[in-house]
């Protein structure tokens, strides 16, 4: 029977992200924040701008065909989602007029769990009815 590594695998792209933005000059707020609704993976700051980041991890397979690149799994629906998310968590600080944005990266680990490539999308997408 096959084991499911989406989960391991999810884990260390976040790692590997919130590492590379800290690196970047990102304040990484918080991780993981679970509600009723969904997860927000990461909360970070850049400046005076909270940021909602989506990590996408996928696994690079050899001998396969080019895979669809990671940031392509956040859809409109995804994106929704989100807004609903980062309007809660908002909320919840009590942060109703903090200037914030969704980022996206894209981590691409190979079959020993290296990172092969990290893709940073600086607002990424937008969410209507703020």
């Amino acid at each position: 029977m096959a084991t499911d590594t989406r989960r391991p695998t999810g884990i260390k792209g976040e790692e590997e992200a919130a590492r590379f933005l800290s690196r970047c000059g990102y304040a990484i707020l918080d991780k993981n924040v679970r509600t009723r609704v969904g997860e927000i993976d990461l909360v970070a700051k850049e400046g005076k701008t909270l940021v909602f980041v989506e990590v996408k991890t996928r696994k690079e397979i050899a001998e396969a065909p080019p895979p669809v690149p990671p940031q392509a799994g956040v859809h409109t629906r995804k994106q929704n989602k989100l807004g609903k998310l980062a309007q809660s968590y908002l909320k919840l600080k009590r942060l109703r007029e903090q200037p914030c944005r969704f980022d996206v990266v894209a981590v691409v680990v190979n079959d020993d769990g290296g990172v092969k490539a990290i893709r940073h999308i600086p607002n990424a997408f937008s969410v209507a009815a703020w």
